[in-house]
């Protein structure tokens, strides 16, 4: 079932001289409260294959083409769907080994984190950098092609920031579920 395009007026009531008056937009409304199955199906879709086409993807969500269509664009627009990428084999690429690593700072302070975080965005070993919780301050999702390179990276790059208390290196031995793309 399709969410019809339409504005509905509701009165909320009235004050001297003035007819108060909501204006609801169901898929405005939607989009606030939350995705609806159509949505999350198209989404589910979109991160399996970003490439189907929008005639396979209507038929996979039961939607017209004009629709399917209509709700992805909005999707776009809202910053649900954020883009599209492809999906490399890291293998392929020169990728051996995947390392998360775990660091900690110096300090807490505002500038030591912004510098760290500077330094990790022009580290093109660094594919993925989190701001967590817990015994340490951030967490690192490492690509190189081995040991070797992984031991420059550590030396040359986290062991050079003086904002780098603590670094502990955990070697990933694979992945039976990966979802990022």
């Amino acid at each position: 079932m399709a969410v019809s395009y339409y504005l509905k007026a509701i009165i909320c009531g009235a004050v001297p001289n003035f007819l108060v008056i909501a204006v609801k937009n169901p898929v405005f409304t939607q989009s606030m409260t939350g995705m609806d199955k159509i949505n999350r199906n198209i989404l589910r879709e979109l991160e399996t294959n970003g490439r189907i086409s929008n005639a396979e993807l209507s038929n996979r969500v039961a939607l017209s083409p004009s629709a399917c269509l209509r709700r992805v664009q909005d999707l776009e627009r809202s910053g649900v769907i954020k883009g599209y990428r492809a999906v490399i084999d890291r293998k392929a690429v020169g990728v051996g080994i995947t390392i998360f690593v775990l660091v900690g700072l110096s300090a807490h302070l505002r500038k030591d984190a912004l510098a760290f975080e500077a330094a990790m965005e022009a580290a093109p070993e660094v594919r993925e950098c989190h701001n967590i919780t817990g015994a340490v301050e951030y967490m690192l999702r490492v690509e190189v092609a081995g040991l070797d390179a992984y031991k420059a990276f550590h030396a040359n790059t986290l062991g050079i920031l003086p904002q780098v208390a603590s670094i502990t290196s955990h070697i990933s031995l694979g992945s039976s579920k990966d979802l990022r793309g």
